[in-house]
């Protein structure tokens, strides 16, 4: 259960490892709620699992697509032009489809 930090000076209860001021007009419990409440507030709205994976897939095509454009910029051979542009509209066609 909740023990006194008789090393501190401050009237204080340490429970499960989080230093609670007693005494103040709260009840702990009070104290505990309002801060899941404030911790709840803080997250980020939780999405699916396969919304996430998509929304991850997507960025990753995109971080490719930008990466293969600037190599694009500076390829001079022909042939690593061609190459390029594959998988540019590889790029594309999967981020298209992950789209729909």
């Amino acid at each position: 259960m909740a023990r006194v930090n008789k090393e501190s000076q401050t009237n204080s209860l340490r429970y499960s490892g989080i230093l609670v001021a007693i005494g103040w007009g709260k009840s702990f419990e009070e104290q505990v709620e309002e801060a899941n409440q404030r911790a709840s507030e803080k997250k980020a709205p939780r999405i699916p699992s396969a919304d996430r994976v998509r929304l991850q897939r997507l960025a990753s095509l995109e971080l490719s697509r930008s990466r293969i454009e600037q190599q694009l910029e500076r390829a001079v051979q022909p042939a690593h032009r061609a190459m390029l542009m594959k998988a540019l509209q590889a790029i594309e066609k999967e981020a298209e489809e992950i789209d729909s």
